[in-house]
């Protein structure tokens, strides 16, 4: 096994960036990805977010890299966020090279990235979507392409991007290299492998331990457009030292973290739109304690070097069960306690059970606190900060001023009250968040529709898929097409089953190019020539501005008011 990167005999630029950063020894994922790579080679690589995949293809590519007239590497990743990390990742590792590295993904401007392609380019990072745009354009030439990799390719998958990577595929050189990360190898991914790969070596990283005994793990069952409230709720009683959230997406850091502020919480958004300078600004503020809260999608989170971090949410669970290992795992280390948290739906149960399986442990169920718990938890915590500063006796001047009073008439026990009257003065500006019940029928049902159990004839893909496409409250049994729900918004999909559309095409191309969280997409109800599907009111005009440019494959799909 490789001890250190200077075994690799890699250039000597990039030996020397490498050093720069501090960096001595490869990880497992790079010992074994890196000679592969080098040798030219199609690899499969299967290993976690954190396990410093990034190098592992990037430092090969860059390693082989020649100046030449169009790009000859290509990176295909399925977030904005990630395709930012890793360019900017390339950047720095091939800094002595003058490498030219282009990230291009949805949501932003064409004419930077296209004056940007045709000026020169040497390692394009994008997310499929966008690059497939810039490819039917003709300003993206892939006939020089040496290298292409395929990172978090079960991502792709479950974000319903797969037709859209194997059309770029197609359009590279066949005796191309091509690289493939995923952190789980689904029956798609297999046959995407089988296809556009030549005999891959395949290099897979367990991990050596799962969770750690120091970490206290529990669960509270809440509707999805509770989580905020209930997270409120936990934030008056639980001992806080600092907070990393997980939240999904790039929007939804910032939403969360903007509420979190309004109801009186520092916190701060970290995403891949951040550059270098603005997220260790960030974090400098989380590390110096002016900051309580980080939210963070898992991407963004990865290279984070905070070891004292007392409590981890997951906003909601991942789709794997071994990212929420990874997330958890950023508490409790060094030896110290730590407490994670996840906030979970009906509908997300049965991932609790997944988690619950790898880890073989029992993660606990625990009741939010109640109106009461917290008036009495503020009372407590209020008798506490008097008995120290009576302890202190640090208050000569509130001493005369209690004197003044006591010669003026009044009640010494009365003058306390008043005071501790005044000091609780800031709880009427934070009002008890409300939640509601998670009733146990609407558990089972939950249960019944989306578990094992699905009624006769419906498909699980519809009803089961791994990624979570609504609020909590979708109801495929109803059959009225007006039945949505509250502050949502029904629009129609000219495409249907005998289009072959999935839940995942809808919501993968609805929130890529209209650029809202897929988690805020409601119902989706497929019949035989048509669809529908729930949007937020707010959101609308948004979906059916983009409605030209989502696709299924090769057929583009409008949305339109039902």
């Amino acid at each position: 096994m490789t001890t250190d990167f200077s075994s690799l005999n890699l250039r000597d630029e990039i030996t020397k960036a490498i050093t720069d950063l501090g960096y001595s020894e490869p990880t497992p994922i790079q010992a074994g990805m890196i000679p592969l790579m080098l040798t030219g080679v199609d690899v499969i690589g299967q290993a976690q977010t954190g396990t410093g995949k990034t190098a592992a293809f990037a430092l090969p590519i860059l390693h082989n890299f020649q100046r030449q007239k169009n790009p000859q590497a290509l990176v295909l990743a399925p977030t904005r966020e990630l395709a930012l990390q890793v360019a900017d990742s390339m950047i720095e590792y091939g800094k002595h090279l003058n490498v030219r590295v282009l990230a291009v993904y949805g949501g932003q401007p064409y004419s930077p990235q296209i004056n940007s392609l045709k000026r020169g380019v040497d390692i394009v990072v994008g997310t499929p979507g966008r690059l497939n745009d810039l490819l039917e354009r003709g300003v993206l030439v892939l006939n020089e392409i040496k290298t292409v990799v395929l990172d978090e390719a079960d991502e792709m998958l479950n974000m319903g991007f797969i037709e859209e990577v194997e059309k770029i595929l197609a359009m590279t050189p066949p005796e191309r290299q091509t690289s493939l990360f995923s952190a789980t190898m689904p029956a798609r991914i297999r046959t995407l492998a089988n296809r556009f790969m030549r005999d891959p070596q395949s290099v897979t990283v367990k991990r050596s331990t799962l969770t750690t005994p120091h970490i206290e793990q529990r669960y509270y069952l809440v509707h999805d457009n509770d989580k905020i409230n209930a997270l409120t709720r936990l934030f008056e009683i639980e001992p806080i030292h600092s907070a990393l959230i997980f939240a999904r997406t790039r929007a939804e850091t910032g939403q969360l973290a903007n509420e979190l502020v309004i109801r009186g919480i520092p916190a701060e958004a970290i995403h891949g739109d951040l550059d270098q300078n603005a997220r260790e600004r960030v974090l400098g503020r989380f590390r110096a304690n002016q900051l309580k809260v980080l939210v963070a999608t898992d991407v963004a989170a990865r290279g984070l070097d905070i070891d004292d971090i007392s409590h981890v949410f997951n906003f909601h669970l991942p789709d794997d069960a071994e990212v929420y290992v990874h997330r958890i795992g950023r508490t409790g280390r060094a030896g110290k306690a730590g407490i994670a948290i996840s906030l979970i739906s009906p509908r997300e149960k049965r991932r609790m059970r997944e988690v619950e399986a790898l880890t073989k442990q029992v993660v606990t169920k625990m009741e939010l606190p109640t109106p009461a718990d917290i008036i009495k938890h503020r009372e407590s915590q209020t008798v506490e900060n008097l008995k120290i500063w009576l302890g202190r006796g640090r208050f000569k001047r509130e001493l005369e001023m209690v004197q003044e009073l006591i010669e003026a008439g009044h009640d010494v026990v009365n003058i306390a009250a008043a005071a501790i009257k005044i000091a609780r003065a800031d709880e009427k500006q934070r009002p008890i968040a409300e939640v509601s019940d998670v009733k146990a029928d609407f558990s089972r049902r939950t249960e019944r529709e989306f578990g094992r159990g699905a009624p006769k004839g419906s498909r699980r893909g519809e009803s089961a898929g791994k990624r979570d496409f609504g609020t909590g409250k979708r109801e495929f049994g109803k059959s009225r097409r007006d039945a949505h729900e509250e502050g949502m918004v029904r629009l129609k999909i000219n495409k249907g089953k005998a289009h072959s559309i999935r839940p995942n095409d809808i919501v993968g191309q609805i929130a890529f190019h209209a650029n809202i969280p897929g988690y805020t997409i409601g119902k989706i109800r497929i019949e035989d020539r048509i669809t529908f599907v729930d949007i937020p009111e707010d959101s609308v005009d948004q979906v059916i501005k983009h409605s030209g440019n989502y696709k299924i494959g090769k057929e583009k799909f409008s949305v339109v008011k039902a």
